[in-house]
């Protein structure tokens, strides 16, 4: 169904599936055009050179992205396919894991256009880049518990969805998406890193550009805090789901 799901976001177009390649080929060539020739941005405390912003960026970007298809869309899962609610035999459940699998497999088509981008731009590939997957875990279970919980409320209040179309937008500024978290004063600092996208952007870009490891610490906490929100969300959403059909 992932494949389904993926196939048929280009169904009718000319391109089709290589639109998946060439979106983020787009978007990284305007952002290296406009912040590097237009406003000639700096990234702060790191010699970026021509490009090197706009790589910095688009990471966030990837990270930004991957959480915001998921939230953006959990809402109305089971409305777009109450088809599905009242067969027994349907594991609902699984409607937010095809999105995720989707998102994700758009990410993974950024990320190789990325790593291409740091090799020319930059002339450099880290071998720590193949720890990225693990940085992802976190995002991943998160995410997931987040779009079970969004799935379920949707049902029930139609106004959830436009709720959270403009907090991921939101979102967007306040994480470390268009700037280091070193950037904000030092009194803010702290309330960024409340953000839990905040230590998946900053780590990725640490392990993906600058070839250091992770934080393993940092990361064994997130990988927890993940694995209870994956956990609280599908209690929350087989709790709720005996309701569906009567709303539907």
């Amino acid at each position: 169904m992932t494949k389904r799901e993926v196939i048929g976001r280009y169904r009718g177009s000319v391109m089709g599936l290589a639109w998946s390649f060439f979106n983020p080929i787009l978007m990284l060539a305007v952002y290296t055009f406009v912040f590097s020739e237009i406003f000639k941005t700096r990234w702060v405390g790191v010699d970026t050179g021509k490009g090197g912003f706009a790589i910095l960026l688009f990471v966030g970007m990837i990270i930004h992205g991957l959480f915001a298809e998921c939230a953006n869309r959990a809402p109305s899962l089971i409305m777009n396919n109450s088809n599905y609610v009242k067969k027994v035999v349907f594991p609902l459940e699984i409607l937010p894991v095809i999105t995720l699998g989707s998102a994700l497999f758009h990410s993974c088509i950024s990320l190789l256009v990325l790593l291409i981008a740091q090799f020319l731009i930059v002339g450099t590939l880290y071998w720590s880049a193949l720890l990225f997957p693990l940085i992802l875990v976190p995002l991943i279970l998160a995410t997931l518990g987040i779009s079970w919980l969004l799935a379920s409320l949707g049902v029930y209040l139609r106004d959830v969805g436009h709720v959270i179309t403009v907090l991921t937008t939101v979102l967007l500024f306040l994480s470390p998406v268009l700037y280091p978290v070193a950037a904000l004063p030092e009194a803010y600092q702290p309330w960024l890193k409340l953000n839990p996208l905040t230590y998946i952007i900053e780590e990725s870009r640490s392990v993906l550009l600058f070839g250091n490891l992770p934080d393993w610490v940092n990361l064994a906490t997130a990988l927890a805090v993940g694995a209870i929100i994956a956990a609280a969300g599908f209690w929350f959403f087989q709790k709720t789901r005996k309701g569906f059909a009567d709303v539907i």
